[in-house]
């Protein structure tokens, strides 16, 4: 659907062209100042710097040919020559009548649709998930919601980290506990086991000891430096074992992921760029970009004009293996021959800018991809309350699994407290609870714009007051019972639209930003915009249902009217909701 103000910037543009001025004056935007106008438009100040007039006379000429424009119900002049704008009743009913028409509620369809890939995992096999994963997943999933929503055909890959120094440490630390195993057998020629040695328990107990071991004693990480090589070298037993590693882990991360109802596409890895990597090298030495330096191969991605030092991005070391950039680069390479995306997206924690400021700059002058082709959606970190990333009380890292449990089992304890949902069956008051805790954890991280940091404070996102996630998923739920209850009436179907209240209006005019707050969202990969509108249109939902009687209503055609509001508010919220990744219960 067409965006309010793009449609008013068009008939205010043409305004402006009318007077020989650009159209692209014509820009409107809602008020600042919404107890004077609903819309405004400052192009007169710079009308008047190009035209060489006094603002207020251009905007004169303007409003006097606006006035005669039929939607609206004001144009006046404010200061130098700010134009202020309200719509007639009559247009604002109609355009809600086009949103209860649209299947989608208002949601803004990008006219040239892109095949898009979203980057947003980056969990490494045999570790488990922890609290520095959420964001990434949060973030990621919202985005890819919404860009689908928009039009594009959007691909969300978690990028394994399946191929580096971890598995030979757990490799090595599996023979020292089962050396009998046949993996370790170089004479063996298989088949072998289709049944894993090492379940999910067993990987989160190896891993650990693996690393701890390989950091004290150097002779355990050169025996993992050397299994490492092997296994990408394919030797077929250290093979096998490693793809137990990978099937057993995917079961652990899909369960986490699962929980906070973020999915993906594609479920590559670094392993996936590994048949790559000689192509990588081959390209880069014929463009005569790959160069030797201390030892190493690099790509020098420097420029003149560059503020600060850009370190040349390294893609072979003195012994030949291969780091990040290497496999990032080879990633990218994999994903240009499978999908040949216009555009990848990488949502990546924000303290990783210049790694990916040298990835992209490698893929331009490989001629992989073209650097706007690239972006790192950086986000800030999820603090404790001492302002540090959020740690457990004993200074380490909380697992994912932990915290989502303790989310839950704290928004149980909230809505027993509350009274909320009592009448449920234990059963449902789970799944509520879960629902709850989810969309206070969720919302809490989308709301702040992502490249912020944020307090963990679980008792506030819990609230069902406020700028929070309980209470815009109540809004929804309460529609739901509002428009039961008109039902229960004997009134099932909706009229048409009328403005005979001010809360109407106002509910309607928060229904037509949606398609504005869509199109910011998505041009700034910011998802907190559409946080604000969803918070924005359950309080004036609240503020009208507290003014306009709708159930008891006397005037049947009034009633009709605000039924089909109700039902457009919950379809809208709805589609809101679901694009920030939360769920709506039946009923609380």
């Amino acid at each position: 659907m067409e965006t309010l103000t793009d449609f008013l910037t068009a008939r205010v543009g043409k305004a402006f062209a009318a007077h020989g001025l650009e159209p692209s004056l014509g820009v409107v935007r809602v008020s600042d100042r919404p107890d004077l106008a609903q819309f405004q438009c400052n192009g007169a100040l710079a009308a008047a710097k190009q035209a060489k007039k006094n603002p207020r006379e251009i905007a004169e000429k303007i409003a006097t040919a606006l006035a005669g424009d039929e939607i609206f119900e004001t144009v006046s002049i404010a200061g130098p020559g700010f134009l202020n704008l309200s719509l007639r009743d009559d247009f604002l009913a109609g355009r809600a009548q086009d949103l209860r028409a649209d299947s989608q509620f208002g949601v803004w369809q990008a006219a040239d649709p892109e095949k898009i890939i979203i980057d947003y995992g980056g969990p490494n096999v045999a570790k488990p998930l922890h609290v520095g994963h959420l964001r990434s997943a949060i973030i990621g999933e919202s985005l890819k919601r919404l860009m689908r929503k928009a039009g594009h055909e959007v691909w969300g890959d978690i990028h394994l980290g399946d191929w580096g120094l971890q598995m030979g440490q757990l490799i090595t630390q599996l023979q020292i506990e089962q050396p009998e195993l046949p993996y370790f057998d170089e004479d063996f020629t298989g088949p072998y086991p289709k049944q894993s040695p090492v379940t999910l328990e067993d990987l989160a107990r190896l891993y650990p000891i693996a690393a701890e071991a390989s950091k004290l004693d150097e002779a355990r990480k050169e025996t993992a430096r050397k299994a490492t090589a092997e296994l990408q070298a394919g030797r077929p037993g250290y093979r096998a074992l490693w793809q137990h590693f990978v099937r057993v882990s995917r079961i652990g991360l899909e369960r986490e992921y699962r929980d906070l109802g973020v999915t993906f596409d594609l479920w590559k890895g670094e392993s996936d760029a590994d048949p790559f990597i000689a192509k990588l090298a081959h390209l880069l030495e014929q463009r005569g970009i790959l160069i030797k330096s201390e030892g190493a191969l690099v790509v020098p991605v420097a420029r003149e004009d560059d503020k600060k030092e850009i370190p040349p991005l390294i893609m072979f070391t003195r012994d030949g293996a291969v780091l990040y950039g290497s496999t990032d680069l080879a990633t990218l390479m994999d994903r240009k021959q499978a999908i040949d995306p216009s555009r990848v997206l990488y949502v990546v924690d924000q303290r990783q800018n210049q790694h990916f400021e040298q990835v992209f700059r490698a893929a331009a002058l490989a001629g992989i991809f073209e650097k706007h082709q690239l972006e790192h959606i950086g986000f800030g970190t999820m603090n404790g309350q001492d302002g540090k990333p959020f740690k457990t009380r004993q200074g380490g890292v909380l697992k994912l699994r932990d915290l989502i449990d303790m989310v839950r089992e704290r928004a149980a304890e909230r809505l027993k407290e509350g009274g909320i949902g009592q009448s449920l069956s234990q059963e449902e008051r789970e799944q509520v609870a879960h629902q709850v805790g989810m969309a206070a954890l969720k919302f809490a991280d989308l709301s702040n714009p992502r490249m912020t940091d944020y307090v963990f404070d679980l008792d506030r996102f819990l609230a069902f007051e406020g700028k929070t996630g309980p209470y815009v998923q109540y809004a929804a739920v309460r529609l739901k019972s509002v428009i039961a209850k008109v039902a229960e009436k004997g009134v099932r179907e909706a009229g048409p639209l009328l403005i005979t209240h001010k809360t109407e209006r106002d509910l309607i005019l928060t229904l037509l930003a949606f398609a504005d707050a869509h199109k910011l969202a998505h041009d700034k990969r910011m998802p907190h915009i559409l946080c604000d509108h969803g918070f924005a249109l359950a309080q004036a939902f609240s503020r009208f249902y507290a003014a306009c009687r709708i159930a008891d209503e006397e005037d049947k055609t009034v009633q009709a009217s605000r039924l089909a509001l109700a039902q457009v508010t919950l379809g809208q919220l709805s589609v809101i909701l679901s694009l920030l990744g939360i769920d709506i219960p039946d009923r609380m």
